[in-house]
């Protein structure tokens, strides 16, 4: 089932902008921005779309969905894949995510340990069976910090064209807001969170009597869950089928890590052997004896643009020419903010680039032909 083609159908003249489906994801968006956590999960995900969104959300390390539907996962879940800019371009955060194919209304261990739970659209599609055991699976065993549920709001249906039950012929039920919120708080109550209530779609002018088309709850943990309560409450096995899995590159993994070093540091060497060439050419006549290039041009801070040269402050970090090769120090590079950033340490920088580039016989710079500038 398309919930967003759906929409499109019985809006009629009352047009959202943006689409409220979108209104819905940007919410929890926006959510991910002020909360910023690293582990989420999709009740309910269907196409994949909200997870989509989410997968470019920096602070988040671990994306789940679970879905009833396991075709309608599959048909888009692609999109999760990591693209060839991933792998030249790792990001520093991990990313792992993973789409299974389950019922809301069963327990699995995969699904523990998550910051933040989505339930968007998911609830007026479960049948009254699924519907009481909902809360004590999302709340009581996976006990999220944050759960977060929309559902229609069935006071703004008289203003959608077409609509004479529900929105939905998959729909069980849509309730009005005294009825959302009397479930909300009691489920709130029962499992130590706090509620507070909001929606998306507004009304039209003269109608805010009925509400947002779409009514929201965000609900708050109000107690760490102890680790005790959580392995009691593990079930022997599990239950839901994983049918999607992506890994994404990751400076966090060392491998990644050194490539991305190697190839910085090789890019920041070069501006300064280029820079320290361009100079010492333009101020200087050249020798055809390179023997005698050492005695001739003794580098100064003077041999550097202004960027490079705040950067050389030491004499051991001075880059220098020797007759055909080119030294520029490990330091001065280190001193580079995106290598810092990467390295940390000068002792990791050391550890990384180790047997990749080709250094000084006392492993404090690295080594460049002059004859072969553009090598």
């Amino acid at each position: 089932m398309d919930k967003n083609f759906q929409e499109e159908q019985f809006t009629g003249i009352i047009k959202f902008t943006p689409p409220l489906y979108k209104q819905r994801y940007q919410f929890v968006k926006d959510l991910v921005g002020k909360y910023k956590p690293k582990k989420v999960a999709d009740l309910g995900c269907a196409d994949c779309t909200l997870l989509w969104m989410l997968k470019f959300c920096s602070c988040i390390e671990v994306l789940a969905g679970l879905d009833i539907c396991a075709s309608v996962m599959k048909e888009k879940m692609h999109r999760l894949s990591p693209l060839p800019a991933d792998y030249l371009q790792p990001a520093e955060r991990s990313l792992t995510v993973t789409l299974h194919h389950g019922s809301v209304a069963h327990k699995d261990t995969c699904m523990l340990g998550f910051d933040l739970v989505t339930c968007i659209e998911l609830i007026e599609h479960l049948e009254e069976s699924e519907l009481k055991l909902f809360p004590e699976v999302v709340f009581g065993f996976m006990a999220p910090s944050i759960v977060v549920i929309s559902t229609p709001n069935s006071e703004f249906n008289p203003l959608l064209p077409g609509v004479t039950l529900f929105r939905d012929l998959d729909h069980k039920f849509e309730w009005n807001r005294v009825q959302f919120q009397s479930w909300s708080l009691e489920t709130a109550r029962r499992y130590d969170y706090s509620v507070e209530f909001t929606g998306v779609g507004h009304p039209p002018t003269g109608m805010e009597n009925v509400g947002f088309c779409t009514q929201i709850g965000v609900f708050v943990r109000k107690y760490p869950q102890t680790s005790a309560s959580v392995q009691s409450e593990k079930p022997t096995e599990a239950v839901y089928k994983m049918v999607f899995k992506a890994v994404y590159p990751s400076l966090k993994d060392e491998n990644y890590l050194r490539n991305a070093v190697v190839s910085e540091v090789i890019f920041t060497a070069q501006i300064i052997k280029q820079s320290l060439l361009d100079r010492f050419m333009s101020e200087h006549e050249y020798n055809d004896d390179p023997t005698e290039r050492k005695s001739e041009f003794q580098p100064s801070m003077n041999c550097f643009s202004e960027d490079l040269g705040k950067l050389v402050v030491e004499k051991s970090m001075e880059p220098f020419i020797n007759g055909n090769v080119v030294y520029v120090p490990l330091k001065t590079i280190f001193s580079f903010p995106k290598v810092n950033r990467l390295c940390g340490t000068f002792e990791k920088l050391c550890k990384l680039i180790a047997g990749k580039v080709t250094l000084s016989s006392d492993g404090s710079a690295l080594m460049f032909n002059s004859e072969h500038e553009n090598e």
